[in-house]
Order: structure tokens, then sequence, then C-alpha cells
């Protein structure tokens, strides 16, 4: 036992692993063991046979990139093509794109720890709805800065517009500048979707909020093609929030190309003046070079050539449309056991996550535990990743849900 510890004290009782990844490995122990166990903890679209979801198009491309080229570095913004490619992906030729910058990033991680750390001073806070993405915690702690939650839901299920503007007109009064965090469509981790009117008002709000002090919207759509014909949906609403304030986006490929583990993503910066883009991309090319330095080269090839070939565009969109498909009869067996039961959880119509309201997340858990089914405890519900449960085991998914609610009481 030393007599004294070099990790700084702030450091020294953190966990070195994430809550989800821990619950995944114990349930992936048990069944490795032999046990009978329903593992609805994991981030990734699966097959039924447990084996991953993946698109052959997007192999078959990264298997063509080969020799000295892919090995070296590719520049610390990103590669010029992919830059615009990602930009095109989610304006086309229109006029936001001429209002925009897109800074590589690994992953939708990478991007939204850019928006923190540009975005937010030491201290100050970022804003997320009460139910969120549980490594925002880490990122924005790890970085300096902080979290905090307003109201998600009102009384009757629809999205706290009122909250969340009382909320953001706090922080300017507060801290001076507003980081809100809107992780739609498929919101992780209840699966909530903004209706037409919601986006509406939201707009609305920023927009009034925005001639008051710095706002900045950062919308995290990383399962934004899992929302069929609303995958594009917000990017209406982005002109009027430019006309008083900056927003952000966080795309990666880690979920629409069933690339995961190729740390394949950008942060994209709008704003309506081209002077204040430029600094918005020198920071975030700063802060790129101070981090990670240079994301993945080969992928950046690979993906670039994926939204810019129209051949392997199309045969990418032809083969998510399975997955896709695979997922919404989940969905659809999941809403149908969750209505017979009367289980507690928002509208769910598309993305990879519900989550199911309990007043002991813990006790929940624990109690679906015991029957060999794993979900991940949040504050106030438990996750379920439908993604990657098959539809043959729903009844027994919603059977467990429904002893471990019973739990909590």
């Amino acid at each position: 036992m030393p007599s004294y510890s070099s990790v700084i004290s702030t450091s020294r009782d953190r966990s070195g692993n994430d809550p989800i990844f821990i619950w995944n490995g114990e349930a992936r122990a048990r069944a490795a063991a032999g046990e009978d166990i329903l593992n609805a903890t994991i981030g990734a679209l699966m097959n039924d046979d447990g084996t991953l979801g993946s698109l052959p198009t997007v192999i078959e491309t990264f298997k063509t990139l080969t020799g000295p080229k892919v090995g070296g570095y590719a520049p610390i913004s990103g590669l010029p093509a992919y830059r615009e490619a990602v930009v095109h992906d989610l304006f086309g030729d229109g006029g936001l794109s001429k209002q925009a910058t897109a800074v590589a990033a690994p992953g939708g991680s990478g991007a939204v720890y850019q928006a923190v750390v540009n975005f937010l001073e030491v201290g100050q806070q970022m804003l997320v709805p009460q139910f969120f993405w549980g490594p925002y915690t880490e990122i924005t702690k790890h970085s300096g800065r902080g979290l905090d939650p307003f109201t998600m839901f009102t009384q009757d299920g629809a999205f706290d517009i009122a909250g969340m503007t009382t909320a953001m007109h706090r922080h300017l009064e507060e801290q001076g500048r507003v980081l809100l965090v809107l992780n739609f469509p498929c919101h992780n981790p209840t699966g909530y979707n903004l209706s037409p009117d919601e986006w509406q008002q939201i707009t609305d709000a920023v927009h009034a909020a925005g001639q008051k002090g710095p706002v900045t919207v950062l919308i995290d759509a990383a399962y934004m093609e899992f929302a069929g014909s609303e995958s594009r949906s917000w990017v209406s609403y982005v002109p009027r929030m430019l006309e008083h304030a900056t927003v952000l986006v966080a795309w990666t490929a880690s979920k629409s190309m069933a690339q995961y583990g190729a740390r394949l993503g950008a942060i994209v910066g709008l704003h309506s003046d081209t002077e204040e883009l430029s600094h918005i991309d020198n920071a975030l090319g700063y802060s790129a070079r101070s981090t990670w330095s240079n994301s993945p080269h080969l992928g950046q090839l690979a993906v670039t050539q994926l939204l810019t070939d129209s051949a392997l565009s199309s045969a990418v969109q032809e083969e998510r449309a399975v997955l896709m498909d695979l997922l919404q009869n989940r969905i659809d067996a999941f809403n149908t056991r969750a209505n017979q039961l009367e289980l507690p959880t928002p509208k769910f119509d598309s993305g990879f996550f519900v989550s199911v309201f309990t007043p002991d997340q813990d006790a929940t858990a624990a109690a679906m535990r015991e029957l060999g089914v794993y979900v991940v405890p949040i504050p106030g519900a438990v996750r379920v990743a439908v993604c990657s449960t098959p539809e043959s085991t729903m009844q027994r998914l919603t059977n467990a849900l429904e002893a471990g609610l019973a739990a909590a009481l």
C-alpha cells in the first residue's frame, strides 16, 4: 500500500467503466456460464441470433481501402471531402449548407465533448431534459462543467416546453449563456419524438432567449436515421433558430452505418454570421488537436465514399431499411405488450430505446436481474434496449418489467 497517491484527488475514486457496460458485462458473463439471460442493455442493433446487425456495403467499402494512404494522418479537422459530405448529408444543397462547418470527431461522444468545452465556460452547466444519455454527466464533469436537468414531460406526457424555457432564461441570468441539448429524433433513453408543434414551440423559445444572450442548441442526432420519414424533419426549424442562436449537430456514423467501434463522427456548427462561423471552426479544430488530435483516416475515407457515391449510398439505404424493419417489429411488439400490462412509458414509435418509469429504478432493475433480464437503471426509470431484444422475447421482457415495477412499490 503506497504512502502517497500520485492520482489527483478528484480522479482517485472515479470508475474506469460505464454503468451500461458493467451491466452488459455481468449479463454476458451469466449467459456464458449457461444461464438463460435476456440482455436488454446493449445500445446496438442486434440480429435475433445475437450477432451484430451490419450493412454489407459498408463492410465491403472498408475492405477496399488499403495501402500507405490509409495509414497516414488525416487533417486535424478531418478530410475536406468528409467534412463536406457530412454537411451535405444533413442539409443537402440548401442554404443551411453555406452556414455550416463540420469538424471530424471520434463518434457522437467526441462531438458532445466539443460542444461542452467550446460553448460553456469552466464551472457552467449544460441544460438537458430530465432523462438523458448517461455519459453527458461524465463528459461535463471531466471537463470541469456541470449538468442541469429540467423536467422533461408534462402530466399529459408532452415535452415540457415551459420548463425548458424557464431553465434557459435562468441560465442566461445565472451564467450568461445557454447550451441546450436536444437528443432528438429517437431520444435516448426514452424513445420519445418531438411533434412538429413541439419543435415549433422550442424554436420560438430559442429565438426569444437568443435575443437576451448567447444561446447554443446542440442537436444530438445520433439515432436520426432510424426515425424513418421524420429523420430530417428538425432541419426545417434550424433557420429560425439561427436568427438569434448558434446551432450544433452531433453527427455520427456509429448507428447509421452500424460501425459502433470505428468512432466516426463529426460536430457540425451553424451560424448566420460568416466571421462567427470561422471562429467556431477554429475553436473546434483547436480542441480536436488538443485532445484526440486526428480522427480515424480509414473511416473518413470509407464514409465519404458511402455518402457521395450514389450507388453505394442507395445500397446502404436499402440494407439499413432491412434493419429498420427488424427494429420496428420489436417496437410494435413491445408497445402491444406494454399497453396490455399498462406499463408507464412515454410515446415510443422509433429509435433504439424506451424508458419505463419507476419510483425506484435500482429495485426494479435488481428484481429483473433475479429473473435473468437485464436493463439499465437511470434516475426515475429503467432504460430498455429494444434494439438488441428479439421480438420473440418481448413477452418475457415485459413480464419482467411488470414484476420489477411491483418490487419497487
